[in-house]
């Protein structure tokens, strides 16, 4: 018997007045799968993983999260969707400039005070295994670009969530930082059994997922 997807997407569509920016949208997506989507700008990439990690809701359609309808959730639903199943890492890195690596690390947390010393020691190897363990005092403004990117990323995967989505992850980034940072998703991808999903326009990111596919006209296509 085939396993259940993680991620479905029924019939997505998302206009904004008579402005269709997605079309029709289905998407199966495996427990541990890797995928990409490209597109140009404006094609409705970060709008799709946007209404995939809750931020938006589709006009049509349904997204099911482990076989659950999302778009049957009220807002606080959702927020709780977001803190425990879903990790976000985007182009800019939204780190708190006043916090060190360790604090903002935690901020997912905060809302789990039960659980801080487990937090704590997972933070603690989460960012050793992305080499920033004796970084962890250091403020953002005392990091590299490439290391504040790093620390996003542990950041989106401190609650443990089963599907991290990344909206152009390596464009602020020069061509080495970017090649580390798309090693290390697909490693963690691979290390921690989590589903990846991937916006972006660096072909040779889009390369390293295992599917990929492509927004036309609205469309999503392979």
């Amino acid at each position: 018997m085939a396993e259940t997807p993680i991620l479905r997407l029924v019939g997505v569509s998302k206009s904004y007045e008579q402005i269709h920016v997605l079309r029709n949208v289905n998407l199966d997506v495996g427990k541990g799968e890797s995928l990409a989507v490209v597109g140009p700008s404006g094609s409705g990439k970060s709008t799709l993983l946007n209404i995939i990690g809750t931020l938006d809701r589709p006009t049509s359609g349904q997204v099911l999260l482990d076989g659950r309808d999302l778009g049957q959730l009220d807002d606080v639903k959702l927020a709780e969707v977001r803190n425990r199943h879903i990790g976000f890492v985007f182009q800019a890195h939204h780190l708190l400039p006043h916090c060190n690596v360790m604090e903002n690390v935690l901020v997912p947390t905060l809302v789990d005070k039960g659980r801080k010393d487990a937090a704590v020691e997972r933070a603690r190897k989460l960012l050793e295994r992305v080499a920033l363990g004796h970084r962890l005092t250091h403020r953002p403004g005392q990091l590299s670009g490439g290391e504040r990117q790093r620390v996003a990323v542990v950041r989106a995967l401190i609650n443990e969530p089963r599907l991290l989505l990344a909206d152009e992850p390596t464009g602020s980034l020069d061509r080495a930082s970017a090649a580390d940072l798309g090693q290390l998703l697909v490693e963690l991808n691979r290390e921690q059994g989590l589903t990846l999903i991937v916006v972006t326009h660096a072909a040779d990111l889009a390369q390293r997922m295992a599917r990929q596919y492509e927004i036309r006209q609205g469309e999503l296509v392979t």
